[in-house]
């Protein structure tokens, strides 16, 4: 081991030649080792990079051509769903009371309190609330009668031809056992000349 310390310190930078075969071989495996971690911080490294770089976007490609693919395969289905969607829409427009109808749709659901055996306290129509492509009208009631008239009531707007809902039910029983239901009911027009919610707006109201 001293003799090979020797050898080091002895070697002379101007007569390489002349090194010892030891220190050849160290001096020739760390300039090896700084050749390599030079050329990986170089030129390695950022090729690394550049090829994770590649395989993410190739990865993002795959993905992105499977998606268009299952769309393209399942097109048919979907303008089918499409039309389905526009026939069924037109059908709910249907159902949508016109600006004439207003007044006659206030009477059906007078009609059906009464038919019911309820007793009208209020009815008051409220301020129309804009929407995207319909209005809304609510009515504000307040009825009273026993349970299986209110049940009845309710049970009648439900299959009235136009769209009503039923929205905020309020029951209270009153001195006489008489139950008491404030209720406001909704109904909806469509904006003529609106955007549908559909493609291409190929459904257009009656």
């Amino acid at each position: 081991m001293n003799l090979d310390l020797e050898q080091f310190n002895d070697i002379d930078f101007e007569n390489i030649g002349g090194w010892p075969p030891l220190v050849k071989i160290v001096f020739a495996a760390l300039l090896a080792v700084c050749i390599f971690v030079a050329s990986y911080f170089l030129f390695i490294s950022d090729a690394i990079d550049r090829l994770d770089t590649e395989q993410r976007a190739e990865t993002n490609l795959k993905n992105d051509f499977k998606s268009k693919y299952q769309l393209a395969a399942n097109l048919k289905l979907y303008r089918e769903q499409l039309d389905k969607m526009e026939v069924q829409f037109a059908e709910l427009l249907k159902m949508l009371p016109s600006q004439n109808e207003m007044p006659g749709l206030v009477d059906d659901i007078t009609f059906l309190a009464t038919d019911s055996g309820l007793r009208i306290d209020s009815l008051d129509w409220r301020e129309e609330i804009q929407r995207d492509f319909y209005i809304e009208f609510p009515i504000s009631m307040s009825v009273s009668g026993k349970y299986h008239e209110l049940g009845q009531f309710v049970s009648g707007v439900a299959k009235l031809p136009r769209i009503v809902s039923l929205h905020d039910f309020v029951i209270k029983r009153t001195v006489d056992g008489i139950l008491g239901m404030e209720i406001l009911a909704k109904t909806y027009r469509f904006k003529e000349g609106a955007d549908l919610p559909l493609e291409d707006n190929k459904v257009v109201s009656r």
